[in-house]
């Protein structure tokens, strides 16, 4: 028993975990409006796992681990172009989808890579959320040097131990919300390079640059320990460009706020897949993605978190068909590219990319 606990305590102190925020971090944190009994809260109070539904925790995890899974990912390798991102033309801006919600963004001149996970699994064990044959087609070794990397919250396939030591010297400067920074300072970054900021935030890295730290109605925590850390979601601005990216989260008001507070966007990076109507509060529908991207105002919508892992129940292709359909009757246009396809963003009309989920199994 002494063994079983002794092995299960190094696990867990295994640094990617990472550790509780402290000193000047937690003291910030506990200023904040958000941070109530010793945890971060949404805007509005949701139930991470919807009881009603007829399921909880143990039975989901259940159903994910036990359950029929051919259809939750693709038979075949995926589809994938990889751009060059150190050719990139410097005045070009531009959006490289990686799989699931790993983007390289090109704004300004400016690189930016947000939640990157080039791992082969979304998870602290081995057997658990692999990524999808071909959708690791990006290593950090590809990776330019970055003037930002952008972490929306601390869950492992947004925030990627590996990954992100492996990009240690390329990184320039750090932003995500608060409490997030006291990962980057355990595994050894200059505290001089985190940005770490609570909702409605602006981090201002040049006059011609900015990055906000936006809402969104999610949770974080890589163990036990409840909402640790806030979540969030990003705006990028430039003289030239808006991108928003959502991060994770359920649908709320805050998207017609920040569409109102920004009036409008270029484009829209927006959460589409892993959802399930027992957490329906904190991962949207493909419908829901459609209405947001209206909400905010976006003139292109890129959809995000999915094409990588099985987070969830729901055929693989399932979040692009609805999606599809959903935005038929949108006043924005859907993009679609294959990871590591470049959807320029300074052009008059944007490429028109196919539905190459249909091409595969």
């Amino acid at each position: 028993m002494g063994m079983l606990s002794g092995g299960a305590a190094l696990f867990v102190n295994r640094p990617e975990f990472g550790r509780s925020p402290r000193g000047a971090r937690l003291a910030r944190m506990e200023a904040s409006p958000h941070y109530v009994n010793g945890q971060f809260q949404n805007l509005v109070p949701v139930q991470v796992m919807n009881e009603k539904s007829g399921e909880n925790r143990l039975v989901a995890t259940a159903k994910f681990l036990f359950g029929d899974k051919s259809a939750l990912s693709p038979a075949e390798p995926m589809l994938s172009s990889r751009t060059d991102l150190r050719q990139l033309a410097p005045a070009r801006d531009a959006a490289v989808w990686m799989g699931h919600s790993t983007f390289f963004l090109q704004l300004g001149g400016r690189k930016i890579l947000i939640d990157p996970v080039f791992s082969p699994y979304a998870s602290p064990l081995f057997f658990i959320n692999k990524a999808f044959p071909g959708s690791n087609v990006y290593t950090a070794d590809d990776m330019p040097e970055l003037d930002v990397l952008a972490i929306s919250h601390d869950h492992w396939d947004h925030l990627d131990y590996p990954t992100v030591m492996a990009l240690k010297p390329k990184v320039k400067h750090i932003v995500c919300p608060l409490g997030v920074g006291e990962y980057f300072e355990q595994w050894g970054f200059d505290t001089r390079l985190i940005s770490e900021e609570d909702w409605d935030s602006e981090v201002k890295l040049a006059e011609d640059f900015s990055i906000h730290i936006l809402p969104s109605q999610h949770f974080s925590g890589r163990f036990l320990t409840p909402n640790p850390t806030l979540w969030c979601g990003f705006a990028f601005v430039t003289p030239a460009r808006k991108v928003y990216y959502s991060g994770d989260g359920g649908y709320g008001e805050h998207f017609k706020a920040i569409g109102g507070k920004f009036g409008g966007f270029d484009l829209m990076l927006g959460e589409n897949g892993q959802y399930n109507m027992a957490w329906h509060a904190i991962h949207m529908l493909p419908e829901e993605t459609a209405r947001a991207a209206a909400d905010v105002g976006a003139k292109l919508l890129l959809p995000a978190h999915s094409g990588k892992f099985a987070l969830a129940r729901h055929p693989w292709q399932e979040p692009y068909r609805e999606l599809l359909r959903a935005s038929r009757d949108k006043g924005y246009k859907l993009l679609t590219p294959e990871i590591g396809e470049a959807a320029y963003l300074d052009g008059e009309q944007p490429r028109q990319f196919d539905a190459w989920w249909e091409r595969m199994k």
